[in-house]
C-alpha cells in the first residue's frame, strides 16, 4: 500500500494545518452547545459540594474556617478541571477514529501531527472556557485572588499549560483504543489517583510519609501549589521537596516533559495507525 501523501511546506504548513483543523474541532463543538455545557455542570458540582459538604470539617493549618477551605480547595479544582478534559480528548479522537474521519486525514497532504495538534489546540481553548466559567463561580462563593491580577493571569497560564499537556496523554489514549467509551474509561481510570494522590484537597502533611512523598512529587500538585502561591491562597505547603519549594519552575518542566513524551508518541502512534 502506498504511503499517504505528505506535505511539504515544513513548519509553516503545520501551523497552517493545525489551526485548520483546530477551527474544524471549534465549529463543531459550537454546533453540539451540550458538550460544553455538560463540561462546565462536573467542575461547578464539586465547588458547591467540596465548598459546602466539607468545607467545615478541613482544616489548613490552624484554621478550620469554611472560607479557607475555600480558597484553599479552587487551586485544586481548577487543576482538576484541566485535567479532567484528559478524557474527553481522548473520546473525541477516538470517535474519529471509529468513523474513519482519521483515515481520511492521513489520505491528505497535511503535516503528520497537524490532526493531533489542531485537535488538542481546540479542546484547549474548550478548557480555556472552563476555566472562566469556574473562576466566576468561586468569587460567588468566596474565593479571593490576594496577589494581584498578573500573578492571577501567571496561574491560569500554568493551569492551561499542565491541561494541553494533559491532552497528550488523552490523544494517546484515543489512538489506542478501539471505542469513544473505552477512551473515556481509560481516561478516568488513571486520573482519580493523580488528582486525589495530591495536594488538592488535603493538606499533605496529614498523610503518612510514603504517601506524602508521592503527593509531593506529583505533577499535578506541583500546579497546584504554584497556583496556591501566586493566587495567595492558604494551604501553600511548607515541605522541603523540591516541587513544593520551586512549584512555578517545577510546574512548567513537568508540564513540558509529558508534552513532549506524549506528544512524540502519540504521533508516532497516528502516522503506524492502520489505514
Amino acid at each position: 500500500m502506498s504511503s499517504a501523501p505528505r506535505g511539504t511546506g515544513g513548519a509553516a504548513q503545520s501551523i497552517r494545518d493545525s489551526l485548520v483543523v483546530a477551527q474544524r474541532n471549534l465549529i463543531r463543538m459550537s454546533r453540539i452547545p451540550e458538550m460544553v455545557i455538560f463540561g462546565l455542570i462536573q467542575p461547578i458540582m464539586f465547588v458547591v459540594l467540596f465548598s459546602y459538604v466539607f468545607g467545615g470539617s478541613m482544616k489548613i493549618g490552624d484554621s478550620t474556617s469554611s472560607l479557607a477551605y475555600r480558597e484553599f480547595l479552587m487551586a485544586g479544582i481548577f487543576a482538576q478541571t484541566v485535567t479532567f478534559a484528559t478524557a474527553g480528548a481522548g473520546a473525541g479522537i477516538a470517535d474519529d477514529m471509529h468513523k474513519g474521519l482519521i483515515d481520511r486525514f492521513r489520505s491528505l497532504p497535511m503535516a503528520r501531527g497537524a490532526v493531533l495538534t489542531g485537535r488538542t489546540l481546540a479542546d484547549l481553548v474548550q478548557t480555556a472556557l472552563t476555566l472562566f466559567v469556574l473562576a466566576i463561580v468561586a468569587l460567588l462563593v468566596g474565593w479571593r485572588i490576594h496577589e494581584g491580577l498578573g500573578k492571577a493571569l501567571a496561574a491560569f497560564g500554568l493551569l492551561l499549560l499542565l491541561g494541553y499537556a494533559f491532552t497528550w496523554v488523552g490523544a494517546l489514549i484515543g489512538l489506542s483504543v478501539r471505542t469513544p467509551e473505552a477512551a473515556t474509561s481509560g481516561g478516568l481510570i488513571w486520573l482519580f489517583p493523580v488528582t486525589f494522590i495530591s495536594n488538592a484537597f488535603v493538606d499533605t502533611d496529614n498523610m503518612t510519609p510514603w504517601l506524602r512523598h508521592i503527593a509531593e512529587w506529583n505533577p499535578f500538585s506541583a500546579t497546584v501549589q504554584a497556583c496556591r502561591e501566586l493566587f495567595g491562597n492558604p494551604g501553600v505547603s511548607q515541605s522541603d521537596a523540591w516541587p513544593m519549594q520551586n512549584p512555578v519552575l517545577a510546574s512548567i518542566l513537568w508540564s513540558l516533559l509529558i508534552i513532549v513524551v506524549f506528544r512524540t508518541l502519540a504521533v508516532r502512534k497516528y502516522r503506524n495507525a492502520a489505514a
